[in-house]
């Protein structure tokens, strides 16, 4: 039995991984997590105590702690998804997202080496450190054209500025020390157990509770959108049969404006929640994000073509998912807004 090391594997991409995992495989997990706002592991559901998962509560810029988990674990292979993740949180502080998407993973990527350099045989040729980053690294795309694996690396933001220096760390411990890498940069995520400061939870949240719908300038903004069970699919099809020293991008095929996204979600919950006015009557332009990005796009045409990785869900099955369990998981949402978040606008700068 394989034993994969999971960082960030409390968080909203990482749960879905790591539930996936023990549902539907043999692997062993050993899942390390800082457990910051947006860890919570009321997203393993019965998994804390399962004989396959082992939960390491530590900060992946924590070098000592880092290597004891590699020292103890013996993991045959490291997914890398542990990251401060959000635009605006990053215009507000950027210094937490250079030390942990930064920092942080050049420990890892120092642990993973010294590990590895001690592997023999086959341990030591099947070792792969797979780094999940974002397609935001390649920056703004006009009204055409798709990001590729080629794409030039723009970043505009302090959080795409940090992953894009961290996959830049991942590769450049490729080139000068052999170790096996992946890297794979993905379009906008959303489903399950997302935190509610992401557009989709936080609309459907400020929904059902009455409160505005706020859309950043004309609500133009596009984005392709990726249900993370698909996203989940991916990650591990690269990890088993991606070739080493490649970039992997995955994307959904479903690009939307943000608001076609609030509208959508506003006609979903007036079919499924109907309340006395049309939820769309709370939508509310406001100020846009600073630096914020036009148009992403993924062109995810080498995935398919050399892993044999396409969506299964298509951006309305995937919503009416994502709503439903909002709507059936009510207690976990008030956990999670019990904490310091409350839904306030972040990213404005005065």
């Amino acid at each position: 039995m394989k034993t994969l090391l999971v960082t960030g594997g409390a968080g909203f991409i990482g749960s879905a991984l790591v539930r996936h995992l023990i549902a539907g495989s043999d692997w062993t997990v050993v899942n390390l997590d800082k457990l910051t706002y947006a860890g919570n592991p009321d997203s393993l559901p019965g998994l804390m105590d399962h004989p396959r998962h082992r939960f390491e509560q530590v900060d992946i810029c924590d070098a000592r702690e880092v290597e004891r988990v590699f020292r103890e674990h013996r993991p045959d292979a490291i997914m890398h998804l542990a990251a401060e993740s959000h635009v605006d949180r990053s215009i507000d502080g950027p210094a937490d997202f250079i030390q942990t998407n930064v920092v942080g993973t050049s420990v890892l990527l120092e642990a993973a080496r010294s590990y590895w350099k001690e592997l023999e045989g086959d341990a030591r040729n099947d070792f792969r450190f797979h780094h999940v980053s974002t397609d935001e690294v390649y920056g703004s795309l006009g009204p055409e054209g798709l990001f590729t694996e080629e794409s030039p690396y723009q970043p505009n933001s302090p959080y795409s500025a940090s992953k894009a220096s961290s996959d830049h760390l991942v590769r450049a411990w490729h080139e000068t020390y052999g170790l096996p890498v992946l890297v794979t940069n993905c379009s906008n995520n959303y489903g399950p157990y997302q935190f509610p400061e992401k557009l989709i939870p936080l609309m459907i949240l400020n929904a059902l509770a009455g409160k505005p719908l706020p859309i950043y300038g004309k609500g133009d903004q596009v984005r392709d959108w990726l249900y993370v069970d698909d996203h989940v699919r991916a990650l591990l099809r690269v990890l088993e049969a991606g070739r080493v020293g490649e970039t992997y991008n995955i994307g959904g095929h479903n690009e939307k404006t943000n608001l076609e996204v609030v509208q959508r979600l506003c006609a979903i919950l007036d079919e499924k929640v109907p309340g006395e006015k049309p939820y769309a009557g709370l939508i509310r332009h406001v100020a846009d994000r600073p630096g914020h990005d036009q148009r992403y796009a993924i062109d995810a045409g080498k995935i398919e073509r050399e892993l044999g990785w396409v969506p299964q869900e298509t951006f309305a099955t995937g919503l009416e998912k994502t709503v439903q369990w909002y709507l059936d998981n009510d207690r976990w949402c008030q956990r999670v807004l019990d904490g310091s978040y409350r839904g306030e606008r972040l990213g404005v700068i005065a």
